[in-house]
C-alpha cells in the first residue's frame, strides 16, 4: 500500500505541473511579439505550394491559386522586394484571414503582427486592404 501511495504521488507531480504550463500558456499567447507595433506589409496574395514549387503567380495564376487556397493550401504575401510571408489568422478576429482567400493573385496591405522563427517570416492578418497598385 505504501509503494502504491508513493507511485501515485510520483506520477501526480509531473501532471501538475504540466497542467500549471498548460495555464500559464492560455490562447496561444505570443508575448514576445505582442510588445511590437503591427506593421503593414504590402505585396500579391499567393498560395504556397505553387509558388514555391514553380515560381506561379499573377493574374494566369488565379483560378488555380484560389482552388488550391480554399483547399487548404497556405497563403503568403510576396512583397516587391521578393520576401515571401506565411499569412496566419489572428486568434482573436479570423475575419481578415478567411476574407483574404478570395484575393488570391491581388496586390493587398495586409496590417498585423510581423514575426520571425527558425528563418521564416509570416504577419498575422489583423486587417486588410486592397492595394492600389495592380498585380503584374
Amino acid at each position: 500500500m505504501k509503494r502504491l501511495s508513493i507511485l501515485l504521488l510520483a506520477l501526480a507531480f509531473p501532471v501538475a505541473a504540466a497542467a500549471a504550463t498548460a495555464t500559464a500558456h492560455p490562447g496561444h499567447q505570443m508575448a514576445a511579439h505582442k510588445a511590437d507595433a503591427p506593421k503593414t506589409l504590402t505585396g500579391e496574395l499567393v498560395d504556397t505550394g505553387c509558388y514555391l514549387g514553380h515560381g506561379a503567380r499573377g493574374e494566369k495564376h488565379v483560378e488555380c491559386a484560389t482552388k488550391c487556397i480554399s483547399g487548404g493550401m497556405p497563403m503568403g504575401l510576396l512583397t516587391s522586394d521578393g520576401t515571401l510571408y506565411l499569412l496566419t489568422m489572428n486568434h482573436d478576429n479570423a475575419d481578415p484571414y478567411n476574407e483574404l482567400k478570395t484575393m488570391a493573385g491581388k496586390m493587398v496591405s495586409v496590417t498585423g503582427m510581423v514575426m520571425t522563427r527558425s528563418g521564416m517570416k509570416g504577419i498575422e492578418a489583423a486587417s486588410y486592404k486592397v492595394a492600389e497598385t495592380a498585380a503584374k
